[in-house]
């Protein structure tokens, strides 16, 4: 399991001690040969500076901890925030053995979009993107790659129900779960949707919800608004590494191509069709399924979120 962010952070491993050792987890360290850390180009030695990625580093270290207790975690720290450099970081990512990566980053799509795909097309390898948080619009590269598993993001709410819980489309605290019709990237064979005809985004979701989201420690808080210490986060940066972790502790990234194993009709029982809510944050779709959450598809949570394995 390789997770690729920009810039060092010096304290991931330790943050990562404190997370792990808190909640019961089995150890994860460079001693035990669980974690490793390396650069763009894959040596462990100058790594790149602090870019103020240190919350967002911990928070995918944590929440692939949570869903695969026993994979070990390959974090991949690329020189910059710049395309090039997060693709380049991908793609060492699969060359040092990964089978599973997750991006918790996104930009607009352009006309430049087509041209960065070959870094996030890996077959036999699950390349896992957060849908991003700015609601409803244009979606985002690389979520929007037809080789890539698309996260958007939900609110969770216990509930006196069979599940005991409620599940709705992430619109609250400034952010929604970003979903959108690429206008750059052909629309895939096994995407049916009606109302789009490229790529729509998202294929998959988690709870993505700050105010429903996890414990994460983090002591590099560099240029963020935390306090060093135990902080609640959230977005599609929280719900693309879990979901990557649930691919990851399922054990088949050979499935994952692309996201079609998810639009099957076997994977139904094993999503939780989220309905209710939308991502609507500026731009509207109207009662279209591309920013609300409806029965079967749609764009803010795709075919739903994780409801055991037997879907992954």
């Amino acid at each position: 399991m390789a997770i690729v962010d920009a810039g060092d952070d010096p304290a991931a491993e330790a943050d990562l001690a404190v997370y792990r050792s808190t909640y019961g987890l089995p150890a994860c360290t460079t001693a035990n040969g669980c974690f490793s850390k390396v650069n763009q180009s894959g040596a462990a030695s100058s790594p790149p500076a602090d870019q103020g990625w240190g919350v967002e580093i911990s928070l995918d270290l944590d929440m692939v901890s949570a869903a695969c207790p026993q994979c070990k975690i390959l974090l991949v720290e690329a020189d910059s925030a710049n395309t090039n450099d997060l693709g380049a970081s991908v793609d060492t990512a699969v060359r040092l053995g990964a089978t599973e990566v997750t991006n918790s980053y996104g930009g607009t799509e352009s006309s430049v979009t087509p041209g960065d795909a070959a870094h996030y097309t890996h077959p036999g390898v699950a390349i896992v993107a957060s849908s991003g948080d700015s609601g409803y619009g244009i979606p985002n590269e690389p979520a929007v790659f037809s080789s890539v598993v698309a996260v958007g993001g939900t609110s969770l709410a216990k509930a006196a129900n069979a599940r005991g819980w409620t599940e709705t489309a992430w619109n609250s605290d400034g952010g929604a779960a970003s979903s959108g019709c690429s206008a750059w990237i052909d629309k895939p064979t096994w995407q049916t949707d009606a109302n789009c005809p490229g790529r729509m985004v998202a294929d998959v979701s988690a709870d993505a919800d700050p105010q429903t989201g996890p414990a994460v420690y983090v002591t590099d808080t560099l240029g963020q608004p935390l306090q060093p210490g135990w902080n609640i986060v959230g977005g599609t940066s929280a719900s693309s590494p879990f979901v990557a972790g649930v691919i990851a502790l399922a054990g088949n990234p050979g499935k994952y191509a692309d996201a079609s194993s998810f639009y099957a009709p076997a994977a139904r029982g094993g999503l939780n069709d989220v309905v209710g809510g939308n991502n609507v944050t500026g731009l509207d779709c109207g009662g279209d399924y591309q920013c609300n959450a409806v029965a079967g598809y749609d764009g803010p949570t795709g075919m739903g979120s994780p409801n055991g394995l037997s879907a992954f």
